[in-house]
């Protein structure tokens, strides 16, 4: 049996109310300056103002930039942001792009060049060979877990390709994830999110690398969403189902360091060519997928099945996917969200080069994406 590595850093404060906490920490860590890398949405909404408010004793700036999925030019803006600021600590404050950019952000600041020249497959990639800033993370959605991630993708502004940036000095120092802030998420973004959490714990569990410690988490993760899941979204103050979700998502997230699957090589083709959610592209590509993976998964997704209370067999893994869909206000297909035959040569050339699919629990080539994707018009 060849080695292993295992490891599981970050610090997490759970619990509704555990933004409050961030005052006193940072503090405790004699930071002064922090600035807060948040989206345009939030920048405007009165949880932000809040939040800010309570970091008192400090001075706080706001870098409010971030909209869609994040490029590189929200990143040198935020740059720009904390040296005029004269920052010495990076708050990420929102859902997934709003946490990438205040990685790369936090990176930059000390580094030289383009963000995207960090990219793990740049030909010609530069180190992380500077401490980066300190930086904290509040999540505002569940779905990405990219608070508790060692990665940030970012997008080229001119070809929208994604890039992701990984190294273990990406992560944060300390999460605080705090559920109430997704008591006000509209139904559409906690169906789209809810999906990514399920999808990053089920693509964990099904991928073949050896990992017994994520797969255990994957598992429960899967089962957590299971049961709240569309509790979320068709009772947003439940504030149980939103704890639950936010769990999820944090250990889909600490899931997938083993590595994900071909729903999020297409996905990420999806972003790319349509610029479509990222959650809502993973959300509609997850039971065509799996029909591809069943005959070469059948005992994992048998599992998945009895953990999720879907039956204890693949195909009722499937079935029960379909449904849940429906159930929350995913699409089943890609026709209604501006997707043709058209883009599908462009979608599988994206999704082939995509690096997730190489763990996929079946290989998939060029062929295989182009039926997939014609199947889920």
């Amino acid at each position: 049996m060849t080695l292993a590595r295992f490891a599981f850093p970050t610090t997490i404060h759970f619990g509704a109310g555990a933004r409050a906490l961030v005052s006193d920490h940072l503090r405790e860590k004699r930071i002064h300056r922090p600035l807060i890398v948040t989206d345009k949405g939030l920048a405007a909404l009165p949880i932000l103002k809040d939040f800010g408010a309570g970091l008192q004793g400090l001075e706080v700036g706001v870098y409010g930039g971030v909209f869609g999925n994040p490029t590189r030019s929200q990143v040198d803006a935020g740059v720009a942001e904390f040296r005029k600021h004269k920052a010495d600590c990076v708050i990420g404050f929102g859902g997934g792009a709003a946490l990438d950019v205040a990685k790369a952000v936090a990176l930059m600041a000390v580094h030289e060049g383009s963000v995207l020249e960090y990219a793990w497959d740049h030909p010609n990639v530069r180190p992380i060979e500077n401490a980066l800033p300190y930086f904290i993370a509040l999540p505002t959605t569940s779905g990405t877990g990219s608070e508790v991630g060692r990665s940030s993708v970012i997008s080229d502004d001119r070809t929208h390709v994604k890039k992701i940036i990984f190294s273990p000095a990406l992560l944060a120092k300390a999460v605080f994830a705090d559920p109430e802030l997704t008591l006000d998420l509209p139904a559409g973004v906690t169906a789209a999110t809810g999906m990514d959490a399920l999808t990053h714990n089920v693509e964990s569990y099904l991928s073949p690398a050896y990992h017994p410690l994520c797969d255990g988490i994957a598992l429960e993760g899967a089962r957590i969403a299971a049961r709240s899941l569309e509790r979320a979204v068709k009772e947003p103050k439940n504030i149980e189902a939103r704890s639950d979700m936010m769990m999820s998502s944090l250990m889909g997230a600490i899931a997938f360091q083993k590595d994900l699957g071909a729903v999020h090589s297409c996905a990420h083709a999806l972003g790319t060519v349509v610029d479509m959610h990222h959650g809502l592209a993973n959300g509609i590509m997850i039971d065509h997928v799996m029909r591809f993976n069943r005959d070469a998964a059948m005992e994992k997704m048998a599992e998945l099945a009895r953990v999720c209370g879907a039956g204890a067999t693949a195909e009722s893994f499937i079935d029960w996917l379909g449904a849940l869909k429906e159930r929350i206000g995913i699409p089943a297909r890609l026709g209604g969200k501006g997707v043709t035959e058209a883009h599908i040569p462009q979608l599988v050339e994206i999704a082939v080069k995509d690096t997730c699919h190489q763990t996929n629990p079946k290989p998939c080539s060029a062929e295989d994406f182009r039926r997939i994707f014609a199947q889920a018009l």
